[in-house]
C-alpha cells in the first residue's frame, strides 16, 4: 500500500537512484578535501561517460562546471547542481507529450527490439489513455511471438481495452487493418499496433513494417499518426544505434525509455537528445500499471543528479 501512494516523483528518484548513486558517489569522493583543478574535471568526465551521458555532453557539463572555479574549493551539491542545470537544457526541448491529434482512430505504430519492453508499454499506455477517457484497441501484431500476443491479451483485460489478435505466425499487416477496423467501427479514440521487433533480420522488419504502414493507409492515409520507439536504458550505448536504425526503418517520431530502475547508465537518455533532438515522450521506471509516465526535463535531470527534492 505503501508503494501506492508515492508520487511519482519518488518513483522517479527511486527508479534512477542507481544512476545517481553511481554518479554521486564518484563526485563526493573526487570533492571531498581537493580543490577544482583539471585533473578533477578529466575524473568527472569520465564519471560522466561511465553513466552513458555520452562523450560530447560529458565534456560540456565538465567545462561548465570549471567555470570561474579553478583552484577553489567545490562542493559535491555545486557539481550536482550544474550537472542537473546542463542535462535539463539539453532535455527540455526534446520532452515533449505525446498528444491525441483529432483523427480517430489515433493510431500510434510502436515499435523496438525484443525485450525492450515494448509489450508492457502498450499495456500501460493502454490504460493511461483509458483512465483519460479514451476508448482503445490493441492490435497484437508482433505475430512472430506466441508470448507476445498473449502478453497483449493480458494487458488489454487489465486495461479494459480491445485486443485484436490471431494465432502466432499469422499476416501481421492483415492483423493490423483488420485492428483498424475495429477500431474505427467501434468509434474507438486510440490504436496501438504492437510490431515484432527483430532488428537482426533488418530487410524482413522493414519490409513487414512498411506492409503494415501501407495497408493501414488504405483506411487513412495518414496514419499511421505517431511512431513511437521503446528503449531499454539498461543497454545503454546500444540504444542509441536502435535509434538510428528504427529511424531509418519506420520514420520514428518519438521516444519511450523503460528499465531505467535496472540501471545505472540512465544517463543515455540525455546523450540520445543530445544527438539525435528527438521527442522523448515517456519513460518508465518499474513494473507497475502507473510506473510509465510524461517525460519532465526538470525532474528527470534533478532525479539523474541525485537532488533529493523536486522543484
Amino acid at each position: 500500500m505503501a508503494e501506492q501512494k508515492q508520487s511519482w516523483w519518488q518513483r522517479l528518484s527511486g527508479g534512477l537512484r542507481r544512476t545517481s548513486a553511481a554518479i554521486s558517489g564518484a563526485i563526493s569522493d573526487l570533492t571531498s578535501k581537493r580543490k577544482l583543478d583539471s585533473a578533477m574535471l578529466e575524473e568527472i568526465e569520465e564519471v560522466l561517460i561511465r553513466a552513458d551521458l555520452g562523450l560530447a555532453l560529458a565534456a560540456k557539463i565538465a567545462s561548465a562546471i570549471g567555470e570561474g572555479r579553478f583552484d577553489k574549493a567545490i562542493t559535491a551539491e555545486e557539481v550536482k547542481g550544474v550537472l542537473a542545470e546542463e542535462v535539463e537544457k539539453v532535455l527540455l526541448p526534446v520532452a515533449k507529450p505525446l498528444m491525441i491529434g483529432h483523427e480517430r482512430p489515433f493510431t500510434i505504430l510502436v515499435v523496438g527490439v525484443n525485450g525492450s519492453g515494448k509489450t508492457t508499454t502498450i499495456g500501460k499506455l493502454a490504460a493511461r489513455y483509458r483512465a483519460e477517457g479514451h476508448k482503445v484497441v490493441i492490435a497484437a501484431a508482433d505475430t512472430f511471438r506466441a508470448a507476445a500476443i498473449d502478453q497483449v491479451k493480458v494487458w488489454g483485460e487489465r486495461a479494459h481495452a480491445t485486443v485484436v489478435a490471431k494465432s502466432p505466425g499469422a499476416d501481421a499487416a492483415a492483423l493490423a487493418f483488420e485492428a483498424f477496423e475495429t477500431a474505427r467501427r467501434q468509434g474507438a479514440d486510440v490504436l496501438l499496433v504492437d510490431t515484432a521487433g527483430r532488428l537482426q533480420n533488418k530487410a524482413g522488419l522493414m519490409d513487414e513494417l512498411h506492409k503494415i504502414v501501407r495497408v493501414m493507409r488504405k483506411l487513412d492515409p495518414k496514419a499511421p499518426h505517431a511512431v513511437l520507439l521503446v528503449l531499454d536504458a539498461t543497454v545503454g550505448q546500444n540504444a542509441m544505434s536502435q535509434v538510428e536504425e528504427f529511424h531509418k526503418i519506420a520514420g520514428v517520431t518519438g521516444l519511450a525509455m523503460t528499465k531505467l530502475d535496472g540501471t545505472a547508465r540512465g544517463g543515455i537518455l540525455a546523450a540520445i537528445a543530445a544527438k539525435h533532438a528527438m521527442p522523448v515522450h515517456f519513460i518508465g521506471v518499474g513494473e507497475g500499471i502507473d510506473d510509465l509516465a510524461p517525460f519532465a526535463a526538470k525532474d528527470f535531470s534533478r532525479a539523474i543528479a541525485g537532488i533529493t527534492e523536486s522543484r
